[in-house]
């Protein structure tokens, strides 16, 4: 369920650093910061920052409308983030097994 999202990577001109463009916005026209995991996640930038972070490759997640600019840890790379954006929205995902409700 829900529609991968389109992402764009742009490697930005200070090293550490990378824009991923998307096709959606998250925030509307507000800023969303984060220097550590979210204590809670009650956005979208919220729950992609912490999903971030749990990668351990994240020093800083910047989130404005549809760019997500993420300054990455030193000696890390941000290959596999760009998947876990493109996921953000994805709940039902292949081999996934259906739960059966009981009676």
């Amino acid at each position: 369920m829900g529609q991968p999202v389109a992402v764009t990577v742009k490697q930005s001109a200070e090293p550490g650093r990378v824009r991923f463009e998307l096709n959606r916005s998250l925030t509307g026209q507000g800023h969303e910061s984060y220097e550590s995991k979210p204590e809670r996640e009650e956005t979208f930038g919220a729950v992609l920052a912490s999903r971030l972070f749990a990668t351990g490759k994240v020093r800083a997640v910047h989130v404005f409308s549809s760019v997500v600019t993420v300054d990455m840890v030193p000696g890390t790379n941000a290959s596999d983030l760009t998947q876990i954006i493109t996921d953000l929205y994805q709940y039902w995902k292949p081999g996934m097994v259906p739960a059966v409700p009981t009676a």
